[in-house]
């Protein structure tokens, strides 16, 4: 009986996109990077982003887990405080907190990658490359040109 619940404790801890985000309230993000969570199950992006009137206010934002993310080409390194992204994803179901799923970041030199999770619930919106219809990557493999 132990063994069972030990078993439950990852599936209480993770959660289905649905469960947390509003696939009805996209976001889009601009601000600096004030911190990374690089953290299991997934990583989370302090983003400051400013409103209209001039005030600002810092939105978690959620990815992928780290694993994930390094081979997207995502490192800690890459998203320093200070860095200048875009994000964008779907607000929290809980619209009165300031957090996201997010779908892509988008660099100031136009880099654009995938940051969400995929196969959890997440709407069919275009960003992830493994869904249908995206395209393979081309080429002969690992170290190939």
């Amino acid at each position: 009986m132990a063994f069972v619940a030990a078993a439950a404790v990852p599936i209480v801890a993770h959660h289905a996109f649905g469960g947390e985000f509003d696939p009805n309230r996209p976001v889009l993000l601009k601000g600096k990077v004030t911190r990374v969570e690089w953290v299991n199950p997934h990583a989370w992006i302090h983003v400051e982003v400013a409103k209209p009137d001039g005030t600002k206010e810092e939105w978690m934002v959620e990815g992928g887990t780290p694993n994930t993310l390094l081979r997207r080409g995502i490192t800690k390194d890459s998203l320093k405080p200070g860095t200048e992204i875009v994000v964008d994803g779907y607000q929290a179901r809980d619209h009165s907190q300031l957090r996201a799923n997010g779908r892509n970041v988008t660099f100031p030199d136009g880099r654009k990658l995938f940051l969400g999770s995929s196969g959890t619930g997440a709407p069919i919106d275009g960003a992830d490359p493994t869904e249908g219809g995206a395209k393979p990557p081309t080429g002969r493999g690992r170290g190939g040109q």
